[in-house]
Order: structure tokens, then sequence, then C-alpha cells
């Protein structure tokens, strides 16, 4: 299985980011001997003529983690960016009562648009859903609503097509050693996203008739991930490959195998995180790639909410409407394509 999703073709998709489409599409009518032409109402110049000002509501989990913070900051310069918007920026929270009245909040205020990544999208289902039949559009972010009806957009990061990823760029590199040793350092099992990475990763090896010997879980923290890599390492005296889902646990994964003095197998990072990147480019460290989870989902939310609050479409699209549901890349990150995404990425 090739990898695909190192393509430069395919690079992240920053906040606002499009490239303007000229021209026109023809097609064939009913009777087949005409020709109706479609044009594309949509450009980036179009785009990024300022209009009335949009009031966004930005509401999102406590900043605990360094892809967490990368978020928050990314939609807040995204916002920035635009003279047309106004953003009203929620207190950061792991508390799903305390988010619902944040939503609540928003909606009394009458804002022309929220943004909101839920602390559990379960929980914040039916204040999403009050606020869009008070007619204010809300742009889920990352962790899913468990109703359709709560969100006006979803744009989601693909964890599944991290594991593929990760899975793909192994194969890649051992699918010639059928006896190759492949370990996974996942991060909370207990979350669907976890699953999913875990999922798209087997069903990425067996392509290659490869699957994983060795698997812990962490907890998506530094300490945690020292804590089970030194049991993982115990317990597995040969390794040919690791994958590691989150580059912010993966400093204290790193941390564990220099205490160990292995250096026998190479590593797959998950995330994206700037340190990842550095260890990356150096070539000194086992960690070798990385698979990108977007820090920018936020602020590609920003960037959506202000075109459906002022009726605009997406510039490179030419049915006149925003997609409900965008699912962004999970391309991997190597030494031949670091430049490519290092300033997208976040400090762990």
């Amino acid at each position: 299985m090739s990898v695909t999703r190192t393509s430069r073709a395919r690079t992240l998709v920053m906040a606002g980011a499009s490239l303007a489409v000229a021209g026109l599409l023809a097609g064939c009518t009913a009777g087949g001997s005409e020709s109706a032409v479609v044009e594309n109402k949509g450009s980036a110049e179009q785009n990024a003529e300022a209009g009335d000002t949009v009031v966004i509501g930005f509401s999102g989990p406590a900043a605990d983690h360094g892809w967490l913070g990368a978020i928050n900051s990314a939609a807040i310069a995204a916002a920035e960016s635009y003279p047309d918007v106004e953003l009203r920026v929620a207190e950061g929270t792991n508390d799903a009562n305390l988010q619902i009245s944040q939503v609540e909040t928003f909606v009394n205020e009458g804002v022309d648009a929220i943004v909101l990544l839920p602390t559990d999208g379960a929980a914040l289902t039916e204040a999403a859903t009050k606020a869009m039949e008070a007619g204010i559009p809300v742009i889920n972010v990352d962790r899913e609503f468990s109703s359709p009806a709560a969100a006006r957009a979803t744009i989601l990061g693909d964890n599944y097509g991290m594991g593929v990823s990760a899975g793909s760029y192994i194969c890649e590199r051992l699918g010639d050693q059928p006896d190759a040793v492949v370990a996974e350092i996942a991060g909370i099992d207990s979350l669907p996203l976890t699953q999913d990475r875990s999922r798209g990763f087997a069903d990425a090896l067996s392509e290659c008739g490869l699957e994983v010997n060795n698997r812990v879980a962490a907890d998506f923290t530094i300490q945690g991930g020292e804590a089970v890599t030194s049991q993982l390492l115990s317990a597995a005296p040969q390794i040919d490959a690791i994958w590691n889902h989150d580059d912010d646990q993966g400093v204290g994964v790193l941390a564990a195998i220099d205490a160990a003095g292995r250096d026998e197998f190479f590593m797959v990072g998950g995330a994206g995180s700037a340190n990842a990147m550095r260890a990356i480019e150096s070539g000194d460290s086992v960690l070798e790639a990385t698979v990108i989870y977007p820090s920018t989902q936020a602020a590609d939310g920003i960037a959506l909410a202000r075109l459906i609050a002022q009726s605009k479409t997406m510039g490179d699209l030419y049915t006149p409407s925003v997609p409900y549901r965008i699912v962004l890349d999970a391309p991997v990150v190597t030494k031949d394509n670091v430049d490519d995404y290092i300033d997208f990425a976040f400090e762990s």
C-alpha cells in the first residue's frame, strides 16, 4: 500500500486558505445538443472581501494539552485575520455543564454563529440543537454531536485515516519483512478516537501481512507515555517499528526509549507537534515520521462560520453552499517534507 497521504498535493488546509477558481464549467443538457454553463460563484478574492460584521462565539475545552492550546490560539488568530469578524471567546473548560451555559449565553446574546469544540459531543448536542433552532448556525469541531440537527457544518480530523497513514508508512518500510515486530502506544482506550486510530492502523498493516504484536495505552500525557513505554520495552526485547498515537505523550515515550538505551526500531508519531518535527528534521532520533491531526480545525471552523453567516460559499466549489461535513487529511510528515508542515506545528 503506497503512502499517498505524504503527497505535497494533499498538504494541510489552513483556515481560510483556498485557490481561486476561474472559468466556466460546461455540461450537457438533457437533449445533449446544447451546453449549459455553470458559473463558480465563489473565489478567494470574493471571500476575502469584507462584508457585514459577523459576531462568532467560540467555546472549546481547557487547553491542558499542547494540541488543544494550538486549537484555541489558531481560532483566535483566524478571527483576527478578518476585519469583519468579532470573536467572543468563552473560557476553556472540561465541564460539560459549564460549556452548555456558555452556548446558552451566546444564544441569548444573539451571536451570528457559534464554533464549538465540545468537551463531550453527546452532552452538548441538546444545547447546540437549541442554538440551531434559534437560527444561529453551529459549526461542530473535532468531537461530533450525537444528532446531525445540532450543527450546520462539522469539521473533523481523520482519526481512522491517522491509523491508515501510520500503518501504510510502516508497511512501506517493513512490508518485505513478514516477521517484523510492530508495537503500538495508544492514547485513552475508552475514547472512540483512539479506537478509530487503532482500527485504521490494524487495517493498513493487514494489507502487507503485518499485525500489532505489542500494544499499550497511555493517557495523552508525558507521564503516561513514559510509564507505559517503559512497560512495553521491558515486555518486548525486540521491536522493529512503533506507532505512538500522540506527540504530546510522545515526549514521555522518547524519554523512556532513551532511558532504556533502545534504538533498534523506528517510531512514527501522531498529531504533528513542533518538537516531534524538529526531531524528525534532525535525523538523530528513532522518531522518523509523524501523522498530522490538524490543530487548525477550529480556525477552519471560524472561516466556515464567517462564510455561512455572510451567505458565501467555498471558493473552489461550484455548489453554492458550504458543505455540511468536512474531514481533513492525515498526511505523514518525514524528513523529506517536514519543511511543508513545520510552520503548522504546535508546541507540546
